[in-house]
Order: C-alpha cells, then sequence, then structure tokens
C-alpha cells in the first residue's frame, strides 16, 4: 500500500450525506469503469471483502436451481464452487489439475452440447492465487461466441483486476468480481463488481434473494452521488487514491510492470533449480508465483521460519498444495527492490532447512533479466 494511499484514508469521519457528496462519489465510480475497462457496464461498491462482492454476482443474476458451469483447479476456485451450492445453484464443474487454468477446449465442449442452454453462467476464476495459475478469459469468451451460447460470463478478477490484463468490454465479460486488498492496493473492505448491461437485465428475472447486496439499489443510489447505507468513506477515499495512481501510470504500463517484475520472480526460481506450481509458462500468474519444494521439504515450516526468523511474508500452499509449496506475491506498489527482499530472505530461509541453494543464485537472475529488460 503507498503512503500516499494510506494517507488519503487518515480523514476525520464525514457526512456522506452532505451536499458535496455527489461531487466525489459520481467521478469515483466513472472513473472505476476505466480500470475495468468498461463503457457500456456498471461498476458497484460494495462495504465488503471480495467474497462480498461474488455473492451479489451471483444472487443478482441467478436464481435457485439454476445451473453453472466451471471448473476446480484451486482453493479459490474450490470456494466459489462451495458459495453457488450453498446458495442453490446447481455447480457443474470441470476436475483440471492443479497448476493448469481453465480448460477452454473442455468448456467449449460442453457449451456446445448443451442445446437446451440449461447453463445459466459459465464461472472463471482469472487468478488463482493458491497456486499462482491465470486462465484465458479471452479464450472462454470465444469458446462460448463459438457455441452461440447465451450464458453470462462470471469472472473472479479478484488478484487480477488492477495488476494484469483485465478487458471487461472487449472479452465480454458478464460478471468482474474484485477486491480492494490486492491491486487497489488498499485494506480488505471493497467489494468492487463490474456488471454488463446483459446481467443487468437477467437480474429482472433472477429470484436469488438479496437486500444489503443489491445492484439495482446500489446503482440507482450512486448515481446520485449517495448510498442506500452508510458507505466506507474512508476506503472509498482511498479508494480516489487508488485508481488516481492506476490511471496515472496508465492500465497498460500497470500490466506490463507486473509481467516484467513477475518475471523476474520466475527466472530466480529457476536458477534455484526448482519450479513453479503453474505447469506450463501460459499458466504463470503476474502478480503471484507458487514455489514448489523438493518432497522432503515442508512449505509450510518456509513461510513460517521466514516470518519469525527474517520478518518476511510469505504465502503457504492451500488444500492439496498445502505444505508443497510456498507463494511470493508481486502485486500492488512494487518495485524490484522491494522484490530482492523477498528473494533474498527465501534464500536464507531455504538454505537454514538444508536445501541446496546457492547464495545470491534468485537474486542475481532477477538483476540479470531486470538489468536487460528495463521499464
Amino acid at each position: 500500500m503507498p503512503e500516499h494511499i494510506r494517507l488519503a484514508m487518515d480523514i476525520n469521519t464525514e457526512d456522506h450525506r452532505a451536499a458535496s457528496a455527489p461531487d466525489f462519489m459520481v467521478p469515483l465510480f466513472e472513473d472505476l469503469k476505466k480500470v475495468f475497462r468498461t463503457e457500456k457496464g456498471e461498476v458497484v461498491v460494495f462495504p465488503s471483502s471480495g467474497t462480498g462482492g461474488w455473492e451479489a454476482a451471483i444472487t443478482n443474476t441467478l436464481s435457485p436451481g439454476d445451473k453453472i458451469l466451471t471448473a476446480r483447479f484451486g482453493q479459490f476456485s474450490s470456494l466459489w464452487i462451495d458459495s453457488c451450492r450453498a446458495l442453490g445453484i446447481e455447480v457443474e464443474d470441470i476436475d483440471v489439475p492443479w497448476g493448469e487454468g481453465a480448460p477452454v477446449g473442455a468448456i467449449a465442449e460442453r457449451l456446445a452440447a448443451d442445446s437446451n442452454h440449461e447453463i445459466k453462467g459459465v464461472v472463471v476464476c482469472h487468478n488463482e492465487t493458491a497456486t499462482g495459475v491465470t486462465s484465458d478469459i479471452k479464450g472462454v469468451r470465444q469458446a462460448m461466441d463459438a457455441s452461440n451460447h447465451p450464458a453470462l460470463l462470471y469472472v473472479d478478477g479478484i488478484s487480477s483486476i488492477g495488476a494484469i490484463e483485465f478487458e471487461m468490454d472487449a472479452w465480454g465479460v458478464d460478471l468482474a468480481v474484485a477486491g480492494s486488498q490486492k491491486g487497489f492496493m488498499l485494506p480488505t473492505g471493497l467489494g468492487i463488481v463490474g456488471v454488463s448491461q446483459k446481467a443487468l437485465a437477467a437480474g429482472e428475472t433472477a429470484t436469488c434473494p438479496r437486500f444489503y447486496f443489491d445492484f439495482k439499489l446500489m446503482i440507482n443510489q450512486t448515481r446520485t452521488g449517495f448510498g442506500p447505507y452508510t458507505p466506507a468513506m474512508g476506503l472509498l477515499r482511498g479508494l480516489r487514491a487508488s485508481v488516481d495512481t492506476l490511471l496515472a501510470e496508465g492500465m497498460e504500463n500497470v500490466w506490463s510492470r507486473h509481467k516484467r517484475l513477475a518475471e523476474g520472480v520466475r527466472r530466480a526460481v529457476s536458477a534455484w533449480g526448482l519450479t513453479t506450481c503453474a505447469k506450463t509458462a501460459e499458466w504463470q500468474s503476474d502478480t503471484v508465483t507458487g514455489v514448489m519444494v523438493p518432497d522432503h521439504i515442508d512449505g509450510q515450516e518456509i513461510v513460517k521460519r521466514a516470518y519469525t526468523d527474517y520478518n518476511l511474508s510469505l504465502g503457504g500452499g492451500l488444500a492439496l498444495v498445502a505444505g508443497k509449496l510456498f507463494r511470493i506475491g508481486h502485486l500492488g506498489d512494487l518495485n524490484e527492490c522491494m522484490l530482492f527482499s523477498a528473494l533474498g530472505g527465501a534464500e536464507m530461509v531455504m538454505r537454514d532447512m538444508g536445501m541446496d541453494i546457492e547464495p545470491g543464485k534468485g537474486v542475481g537472475a532477477a538483476v540479470e533479466y531486470w538489468s536487460q529488460n528495463k521499464k
């Protein structure tokens, strides 16, 4: 979180019903569309985590008993399956090996076979944080269009939007869910959802109960510059600073920066003689890298020692990959020197645990790449 964004939230409690509120709120929501890359859709902001945004996407567009098609390839894609089922939605999930992403070919085959259009939505986790895998959303949309299928396209962009390439309109995304704590460089507390006109139309017949997470209620109120209930004004002030920062850099430049920094991390992993959880280059994420460890090494112990011994926060493996990897995050307000500390700290911990890691090998590989590939 950049200091200027933190300071933007360091304000006295303000009157969210003040006559001047629309001067702040209306332009903010218009500029949010530029981050999502939509001119046709709306962006809705709820005081919640990203999970709240996901529940809003489901309940505003589907009815109990409706069927969605999705793929399970990590902890978070699994959680969205659980949430849909808990809300009464029928889920057809394609099981995919962890380390791969959404299977465009299998999705295309299933949609082509759905001649009665029983599938109402295709749900894809764009960036699976647990494994460091990014799926091809554009390819999924092309598969949907090739079969002329009317299903809505739901995208979990919580760890992608504001950091890696995302084109809501160009890719035909109907529901795009983001959270304030990732690419927007804020504390947790805002669920941010891009909604297409097609998704809004689906809401007219959707019967899942909703009130707090009602798109129509929220959109109608925020268009006037006010909310239907108390907004998280401090976080919204931070969001204003975040959006300004992203747009000043330019979204294409933001995406390019993340790709360049991520590649340096991947070069370091290779220099260590290790592999990423993402099985091939096409799946590798530009916001988080899952580093596989040898069978005799506990990845969770690496995370624990990094924190206790070196004050370094790494991510642990989740569910099926628990203990098998550790994760290095690289998104938001980030530069080479910040990543040097993560790479160097990881080297120290791995050596402490008896792994055959040559000092500076990974850091050196990152230096070499970043030196030859200037921003």
